[in-house]
């Protein structure tokens, strides 16, 4: 039987499993063999993670504890006393086993719940650019200032993608929704949420501003706070205005940043180009942060597009340029609209796991388009 602390934001779900481990068939019991096996877990209630786990069983002389997915025990001594901190949140399985001299254990199973506390992150902190730059004019922008998302400028892309391109061409797990994005304090928040709808166990929302907004050539400036966790995909990107005739990717696509989530990735993003040249071709480069992730503090994620190439830069920093000149790349001197989303789940990042928590939020301050002056 376990004893369980009852702690705030915090859960644990019990699957218990008492069994000697010699047989199927429970044999007569001995002063060999472990009796009685009480475990009692406590996880700390101010989100630093803190588990302590104490087991006693009758007659045991040895105790292991698994944590998560490992096959071999994370710990073993004779005082049955486990104290652990996780780094992430997210559901982990914990196995107990109290042996006894026989060799023969008695275990336990339960799976914990842990919700990391957070510092938020202010608006302020983070890389900004200006308003105004030497040769340009500022053409569009939206500070999304209000409190709603702006209905001249975007419209929301709903559902899984079926029955055309289910899971958005890439397995997506996501039903996107209009209720998964909003605008406060100046921000839009773009929310991915672990909850059933649509027959799929996440939501999100995509927004674009196709029909909308649309423009061929300048500067793009995108001020945003980026989510994190395995199977976490946000993306901020355009498809060009002739989809809907000639289809993907002979409309071309222009990735201004994506993120794929999971550990050791959450420093890095990428730009991309996608077109036709018989057949479906991509290229592009990355940007890797010296300290830190893209969840830490706020980025701007930045475009300049002419003529002749598209740059990529993460505050002012250039990372990777193509020459779109070459005849098979035509797709890139047209107009084009822009996405924000995030996804959960797919082909590139993989999927949510145990230690993914959710909500995960993208937040972005703003976006702006400037093109050169008229001479």
């Amino acid at each position: 039987m376990l004893f369980i602390n009852s702690v705030r934001g915090m859960s644990i779900l019990l699957t218990c499993l008492l069994a000697f481990a010699c047989s199927d068939t429970i044999d007569t019991i001995n002063d060999a063999d472990p009796q009685n096996l009480v475990v009692d877990v406590m996880l700390a209630d101010d989100g630093s993670g803190f588990l302590r786990i104490e087991a006693k069983a009758d007659h045991a002389t040895e105790y292991k504890f698994w944590i998560g997915q490992d096959t071999e025990p994370y710990q073993t001594n004779t005082t049955g006393v486990l104290e652990y901190t996780f780094s992430e949140g997210g559901d982990y399985r914990v196995e107990v086993r109290a042996y006894g001299v026989s060799g023969r254990y008695l275990r336990e199973e339960f799976v914990v719940s842990v919700v990391i506390e957070e510092e938020e992150v202010d608006v302020e902190q983070g890389y900004v650019t200006p308003l105004s730059y030497d040769g340009y004019d500022l053409v569009w922008h939206d500070e999304f200032d209000g409190n709603t998302v702006n209905p001249d400028y975007w419209v929301f892309e709903i559902g899984d993608g079926c029955p055309d391109l289910c899971g958005w061409g890439n397995n997506e797990w996501q039903y996107y929704r209009n209720g998964n994005a909003w605008v406060s304090d100046g921000v839009l928040t773009i929310e991915a949420r672990r909850e059933n709808f649509g027959g799929s166990s996440f939501t999100s929302a995509r927004m674009k501003t196709e029909g909308r907004k649309s423009f061929q050539y300048g500067r793009v400036d995108i001020r945003a706070l980026l989510p994190k966790g395995q199977g976490i995909w946000p993306a901020l990107w355009m498809l060009g205005n002739n989809i809907t005739t000639v289809g993907w990717p002979r409309c071309g696509e222009i990735d201004i940043m994506e993120m794929i989530g999971g550990s050791g990735r959450e420093n890095q993003v990428h730009g991309t180009l996608h077109w036709h040249n018989n057949g479906h071709v991509f290229t592009g480069g990355s940007y890797t942060l010296s300290e830190g992730t893209f969840a830490d503090e706020y980025h701007v994620f930045t475009i300049i597009w002419d003529e002749e190439y598209i740059r990529w830069f993460v505050n002012d920093i250039q990372y990777y340029e193509l020459l779109i000149t070459p005849a098979h790349m035509t797709e890139f001197h047209q107009e084009f609209f822009f996405i924000f989303n995030v996804a959960v789940g797919g082909n590139w990042p993989g999927y949510p796991d145990q230690t993914t928590t959710f909500p995960q939020q993208m937040r972005v301050d703003y976006i702006r388009v400037f093109q050169k002056t008229e001479s």
